[in-house]
C-alpha cells in the first residue's frame, strides 16, 4: 500500500490508473478508522481496481466551538486498518495543500444546506461539499463512497455531483452498528461509560418507530411522538432534532411512504450523535 502526501502525486497515481484502464475507488475519511469506514473500503475494493483512501481532518466543516482541535486522530491505525481492509493508496495531504488560510472559494448547495443539519451547524456542508469536491478533483475516481449514517450529507454531494457536472457516481453503504445497535462513529470515543449506555436511546427510539411503521402506522407526527417521548426519557440526552423526511430533498413528509427516512440528532452529554432508519 503506498502513502501519498502531495496532490501532485495523487494526480499522477490516478491518471497511470486511468490510462492502464484500471477504475478507481474512493473512501473520503476524516481518519480515526472503524469498522464503518472499513465497510466503506471492503465495498470499493471489491467493486474497483484500485482504492483509495484519503485521510483528512476537515478544517472547513468545524464551526466555531466545535472539536477540531481534540478530533481523535491516530494515523498509524488508520494505515494499518485501512491496508488491512484491502486499500491500495491513502492520501494523507497536509492541511495547506488542501485548503490554504487564503481560499476564496466554496461550494454550497443552497437549501439542502439550510435544514436540519445545516440549520444546527451553519457552513458545515460547505465546508463538507468544498473539500469533498476539491477530493474527486485530485483523486478524480470512478465511484466513491458514502455511508448511509450521514445521510444528508450524502443527498447533498449526490445533488453537487449533479449539479456541477462531476464524472463520479456514489454508492450509499449501509450502516455499520455495534452489537447492541449504537451507530459507529469516530466521536463514540468522547462517551463516559454512563454516556455510552444511554446513547443507545438513539437506536431504541428508532427501533420503536420501525415497528410502529411495520404495524401500520402511516401517520408522521404520531411516530415521531413516540420517537420524542422516549428520548425524553434518558436523563442524559438532549435532543437536538428529529424529522421524518424524503430521503432525497430531505423535505418533511406528513405521510409515511417507502421513500421515507427518519432523521435523529441528539447530545448524549456534550457529544453530539446522529442516526437515521430508511424505510426501503
Amino acid at each position: 500500500m503506498k502513502i501519498v502526501k502531495t496532490v501532485q502525486n495523487m494526480r499522477q497515481l490516478s491518471k497511470k490508473a486511468k490510462a492502464n484502464n484500471k477504475s478507481v475507488g474512493f473512501v473520503p475519511t476524516m481518519g480515526y478508522l472503524h469498522d464503518g469506514h472499513l465497510s466503506l473500503i471492503h465495498r470499493a475494493r471489491k467493486d474497483c481496481d484500485i482504492v483509495v483512501v484519503s485521510i483528512f481532518v476537515n478544517p472547513m466543516q468545524f464551526a466555531q466551538g466545535e472539536d477540531l482541535k481534540t478530533y481523535p486522530r491516530d494515523f498509524d491505525m488508520d494505515r494499518k486498518l485501512a491496508e488491512s481492509a484491502g486499500a491500495d493508496v491513502v492520501f494523507y495531504p497536509d492541511a495547506k495543500h488542501i485548503c490554504p488560510k487564503d481560499s476564496s472559494t466554496f461550494i454550497s448547495v443552497e437549501n439542502l444546506d439550510k435544514i436540519w443539519e445545516g440549520k444546527t451547524r451553519p457552513e458545515h456542508f460547505r465546508g463538507v461539499c468544498t473539500i469533498v469536491g476539491k477530493l474527486f478533483n485530485i483523486v478524480n475516481p470512478d465511484i466513491a463512497y458514502f455511508g448511509q449514517k450521514d445521510a444528508q450529507q450524502t443527498a447533498i454531494i449526490k445533488r453537487m455531483i449533479k449539479d456541477l457536472n462531476f464524472n463520479v457516481s456514489i454508492v450509499v453503504v449501509p450502516t455499520v452498528r455495534e452489537k447492541d445497535g449504537l451507530a459507529m462513529s469516530s466521536r463514540n470515543k468522547y462517551l463516559s461509560s454512563d454516556e455510552r449506555k444511554a446513547a443507545l436511546v438513539l437506536y431504541r427510539s428508532l427501533q420503536e418507530a420501525k415497528e410502529m411503521i411495520k404495524n401500520g402506522e402511516k401517520k408522521s407526527d404520531n411516530v415521531l411522538e413516540r420517537i420524542k417521548s422516549i428520548i425524553k426519557k434518558e436523563r442524559l440526552s438532549y435532543m437536538d432534532y428529529v424529522g421524518i423526511v424524503n430521503f432525497e430533498d430531505f423535505s418533511s413528509v406528513s405521510e409515511i411512504s417507502k421513500t421515507s427516512l427518519i432523521i435523529i440528532a441528539c447530545r448524549i452529554g456534550k457529544t453530539r450523535l446522529i442516526d437515521n432508519f430508511l424505510l426501503i
